[in-house]
């Protein structure tokens, strides 16, 4: 068991530092809005994978997968909330994204954007149908306790990475609000982060 949970904890360490949508989010979120906003929205992110350890543990996760209308049309929904949020932005003027002058989100609606960002993309219910049952350690009893201790794993290692991208960039964000074309920059950052996770969401 301890074997098996080093080497979970390490494969998981290695893809949460290896860039992909979810980091490139937390940190353009620290970037626009700060430390806090970023280690909110990694709470949601984290929080989602609740569900999708659920899921997997039970067996739901396979059926749907083995569902190419479902497994589609819950890609089809991620994408299209992904292209709303990007329409936000786009939509908002570009000093508003830097610093204390804007409104900002609340924590708790970054947190649940967090959620929703995890709950809609069907790859990470693929990724965790892939990738946790190669580190059960007795495959042949107690799988759903199993399943539920890798999953508290994978939460506690990606929140730690995840929190530390965070307060990485959100210490430079002062430096960032004095320069006003940054704040243009990051909004198309923002846009380019939201609509780049859609089309990654519902490619094969």
């Amino acid at each position: 068991m301890v074997e098996s949970l080093i080497s979970f904890s390490l494969a998981t360490l290695a893809l949460a530092i290896s860039p992909g949508p979810d980091n490139i989010y937390v940190l353009t979120q620290s970037l626009v809005n700060g430390s806090r906003s970023g280690i909110s929205t990694t709470a949601g992110l984290i929080s989602g994978c609740i569900v999708h350890t659920t899921l997997l543990a039970f067996g739901i996760s396979a059926i749907i997968a083995a569902s190419p209308a479902l497994f589609y049309g819950i890609k089809v929904a991620g994408a299209f909330y992904l292209l709303f949020l990007a329409y936000k932005v786009l939509k908002s003027p570009s000093e508003i994204v830097l610093g204390h002058e804007a409104p900002q989100k609340t924590q708790k609606e970054l947190f649940w954007t967090g959620v929703i960002m995890n709950l809609v993309n069907p790859k990470v219910m693929i990724f965790f149908l892939a990738f946790f049952p190669a580190f059960l350690w007795n495959p042949a009893e107690a799988t759903v306790q199993q399943f539920y201790i890798l999953g508290l794993t994978f939460m506690i290692v990606s929140f730690i990475t995840f929190s530390s991208i965070a307060l990485l960039a959100g210490s430079i964000s002062g430096y960032l609000r004095s320069h006003q074309r940054t704040g243009l920059y990051l909004k198309w950052l923002q846009i380019i982060v939201f609509v780049g996770i859609a089309i990654y969401i519902v490619l094969p």
